[in-house]
């Protein structure tokens, strides 16, 4: 019988080399965006060959979807839906601070691929759809409980949140010395005031 163990080796470098080439271009897209970031570029950055690089990424497009695949599950793995959405927003900035060219990196993308005809425009405005359809679920949730005022429309709230979020990631981006601790305890405090049932209970 085969030893198993130098083919789990080869995995794991093959992994390894992956994870290099990710980190990669997220530092590059972040500063140079996907337009003129060529693979040789994040091959070198990444400490490899342009052809080691093609062996794990097909394309470039490839290579973008999978950068994207990878900042979807960094979410995914952190957020919890069921709960309040003032406390999932409360676990925003230290993602930022946690992650920040993944941040940087998906900002960038995201106004890159603002034309219809980008290659990534319709993967990021689904995601930007659904990050909004999860917000306005969140509200009309607090407003079943009874937490929230019903006189709102969650959707329209939702948008705005979202908007926010855009907002101070792409302000921070550009002055990364912005507040945004700060920014969003103000902004949460506002937004609980606003959510916040009036003493009449409607």
């Amino acid at each position: 019988m085969s030893d198993p163990r130098p083919y789990a080796a080869l995995l794991a470098k093959g992994e390894h080399r992956k994870q290099l080439i990710l980190a990669a271009s997220q530092r590059l897209l972040t500063r140079n965006g996907w337009r003129t970031t060529t693979l040789g570029q994040i091959a070198r950055a990444a400490g490899i060959s342009p052809s080691g690089l093609l062996h794990h990424f097909r394309s470039k497009r490839h290579l973008l979807e999978a950068v994207l695949d990878a900042r979807d599950a960094y979410d995914e793995a952190r957020i919890d839906t069921s709960r309040d959405i003032l406390e999932q927003l409360e676990h925003v900035a230290d993602r930022i601070a946690k992650a920040p060219e993944m941040v940087g990196m998906y900002a960038v993308l995201r106004m890159e691929n603002l034309d219809p005809g980008a290659p990534l425009h319709d993967r990021l405005t689904g995601r930007h759809r659904a990050a909004v359809a999860t917000v306005a679920e969140g509200i009309r949730r607090g407003q079943r409980t009874g937490g929230y005022r019903t006189d709102l429309d969650p959707a329209t709230k939702a948008e705005e949140i979202v908007a926010f979020l855009n907002g101070i990631e792409t302000s921070w981006l550009i002055d990364p010395s912005t507040p945004v601790d700060e920014v969003f305890k103000e902004y949460i405090a506002s937004l609980s005031r606003q959510l916040a049932r009036p003493a009449d209970g409607s």
